[in-house]
């Protein structure tokens, strides 16, 4: 089955990491049945400024696998399902310059009204 995920480009290492929530004590990545419920929750991570994401349609069969290998859970979005990122976020990515893992450090966000105005309007030209 083909899904969607965010991916995001690592500028120091020109690599991709794929956007994932920690829930509880593990990473979580979402696979979305609907590239557009993916381009919009790319586009609220966005407004809590995250990097501009990629949605890339990808195996789910690809995804699990990569998931297990790296100790990560997965979870399908079913499409229609408007989801919100949480307010809480990391700060930074888990890698460093030198391509290793780094301490992720939580951070709140809180967005203007002009911010969810501009959002809102975005999600709207979607529909």
């Amino acid at each position: 089955m083909r899904v969607f995920v965010l991916l995001f480009l690592n500028a120091q290492t020109n690599e991709e990491g794929i956007h994932t929530l920690r829930i509880g004590d593990r990473n979580t990545v979402l696979m979305f049945e609907s590239e557009d419920d993916a381009t919009r929750f790319g586009l609220l991570l966005e407004a809590q400024d995250y990097p501009n994401p990629n949605v890339e349609a990808l195996d789910s069969e690809e995804i699990e696998e990569i998931c297990q290998d790296a100790d990560y859970d997965c979870r399908l979005v079913p499409e229609g399902t408007l989801l919100m990122p949480p307010e809480s976020s990391i700060e930074q990515p888990e890698w460093q310059e030198d391509g290793t893992p780094g301490e992720p450090a939580e951070a709140e966000s809180e967005m203007p009204m002009s911010e969810l105005e501009q959002i809102r309007r975005r999600l709207e030209g979607l529909l």
